[in-house]
């Protein structure tokens, strides 16, 4: 029994999870709203085609669509995000749908642009966001 019985019958390991987890919500959020991660907002923001590839940016665009689709066995929230300079692709992973992404939707996106595949498509993967107006 030990170590576990101490813990509440949970394995310490994971209650540290938890901790760490819990500790990303801001007093003043619940759960609930800790799907509507927001991003930082400042001047720095970069247009899609000058954003440089592995480095923290922030762009902001419109939603051109949204799909679920799975990536690696684990269902993925696919969507276009697009500017006057061009468009890139977010994916939220482990995710069917978030409250508030749709098509037609403004949004800022704060993250590290990457390349996937052969045809080296520009993606954003779990992107901090803030839904605009």
């Amino acid at each position: 029994m030990g170590e576990r019985a101490a813990a509440g019958g949970r394995h310490p390991q994971h209650q540290g999870r938890l901790r760490r987890a819990l500790s990303r919500w801001s007093d003043d959020e619940t759960p609930e709203a800790g799907d509507r991660r927001r991003a930082e907002t400042g001047p720095d923001q970069t247009s899609i085609d000058e954003a440089p590839d592995r480095e923290l940016v922030t762009l902001r665009g419109t939603l051109n669509s949204v799909t679920v689709r799975p990536r690696g066995g684990v269902p993925a929230l696919e969507a276009e995000l697009v500017d006057s300079s061009g468009a890139l692709t977010l994916v939220w992973l482990g995710r069917r749908r978030i409250a508030g992404i749709d098509a037609g939707r403004a949004m800022r996106v704060t993250g590290r642009v990457g390349r996937h595949g052969q045809d080296q498509t520009r993606i954003l993967y779990n992107p901090r966001y803030e839904l605009l107006s």
